[in-house]
């Protein structure tokens, strides 16, 4: 591994009691990078997390953050912002004085009203937590994660309870950050969010990772697929194909282009209309359903 990675995991393993959570895991985060750490339930994606951000000790195995152990908390938490799925912020404080104390416990600076500003929360200052919404909530989640703007950024579910605006937002305020430096970490059940936005995925299941690369290395592992309906009593397709009863097909392709330039050829030798045609190649989706299935 790189001695520049931001993260460095090495045959991590973590067990609690008889359970293996985590078996032999081992990758690296790139400085300025956007890594997705994905899994299906049960995978030890938390587990992995945990360990990295200093919560946990492996069972063996290391884990290096900025090349030092993540439990040297003075060292390695100022550089590090984390947001959590709940942060469990106290419901008589206001947002103005959660921002604050945050900002305090980080032990790096920042202006509270710049980060209100960054987070869209100005106008909700003086408001209490307990009287915020869900996504007001989850809002200043985010904040306690930017403020300082740290070096590395944790970002568990950030736009889980987030209308379309908001979650344009949130990524608008990651992109800058991006932009000056920054590397992420996230983790997220909306794939297509790790799909736009990751520079490399980590897909884990029951405790180590089933595959790893970017979108088009790990969506290439899947065909693509091409879907149409067709009349009945139209000549033999050209190409072999799943096909329902009630004519509806789907044809599974590692030569997207070439077999879709030969059925677009056929239909209009024959005049066939192919109707509701769609085709591409798999998405991540498809992908994460297979290392479950």
């Amino acid at each position: 591994m790189s001695t520049t990675s931001v993260i460095e995991v090495d045959r991590l393993n973590l067990t609690y009691g008889d359970f293996h959570a985590v078996k032999d895991l081992s990758f690296e985060v790139r400085p300025g990078e956007l890594y997705a750490l994905l899994g299906t339930n049960g995978a030890g994606k938390t587990s992995t997390l945990e360990t990295i951000e200093g919560h946990r000790t492996p069972t063996s195995g290391s884990v290096r953050v900025f090349g030092r152990n993540p439990q040297d908390r003075r060292a390695v938490r100022p550089r590090m912002g984390v947001m959590l799925q709940e942060s469990g912020f106290s419901p008589d404080l206001t947002v103005r004085e959660s921002v604050g104390l945050i900002g305090r416990l980080t032990r790096r600076t920042d202006d509270v009203d710049r980060v209100l500003d960054l987070v869209d929360l100005t106008d909700r200052a003086r408001r209490k937590v307990s009287q915020l919404s869900g996504g007001e909530k989850r809002r200043l989640d985010f904040a306690t994660a930017v403020w300082g703007t740290p070096e590395l950024i944790f970002l568990d579910e950030p736009t889980t309870g987030l209308d379309i605006s908001s979650r344009d937002a949130v990524w608008a305020t990651v992109d800058r950050l991006r932009e000056n430096g920054a590397t992420i970490m996230l983790t997220t059940h909306y794939l297509e969010e790790a799909q736009q936005r990751a520079d490399r995925i980590g897909l884990m299941h029951q405790g180590t990772f089933h595959r790893e690369g970017t979108v088009a290395e790990l969506t290439r592992t899947l065909p693509a697929v091409i879907r149409f309906s067709f009349p009945a009593g139209v000549p033999a397709l050209p190409l072999p194909a799943v096909v329902d009863a009630d004519g509806k097909a789907v044809v599974e392709t590692f030569a997207l282009q070439k077999d879709l330039h030969l059925l677009l050829r056929w239909a209009q030798e024959h005049a066939v209309e192919l109707a509701d045609l769609e085709a591409g190649p798999t998405r991540l989706d498809d992908v994460f359903r297979a290392i479950s299935s």
